[in-house]
């Protein structure tokens, strides 16, 4: 079974490694070094290559679970995993909208 807390990088990794780059790489990709984009757009992919990377966690434990790996201690981990994953989505969207809303605020301002 997998740890669901090892070898997991953290949020603000992903942000500074998106800043840095432009977003270039990654699981999700697809921009080249001239798309540099905005502080917020490499939020955004921050947060999709987190949970890419925790729903990759859950893929993985559930095809264990589903090869007859049915102890329950890998049910209350799969258990566990999957409320992470409604934690990091919960915050992804509330972060999302929150600096969403500011931007929109300062794009209105004069």
């Amino acid at each position: 079974m997998t740890n669901i807390a090892a070898g997991t990088p953290g949020l603000g990794q992903f942000i500074a490694g998106a800043a840095a780059t432009g977003g270039a790489g990654g699981i999700r990709g697809g921009s080249s070094a001239g798309d540099r984009g905005s502080w917020y757009e490499a939020m955004s992919r921050a947060w999709g290559q987190t949970l890419d990377s925790q729903a990759a966690v859950i893929t993985d434990m559930s095809a264990s679970i589903s090869s007859g790996s049915d102890q329950p201690s890998d049910m209350v981990q799969l258990t566990a995993a999957s409320l992470k994953m409604q934690f990091m989505s919960n915050n992804a969207a509330t972060s999302q909208n929150s600096v969403g809303q500011a931007l929109e605020t300062l794009g209105k301002r004069n």
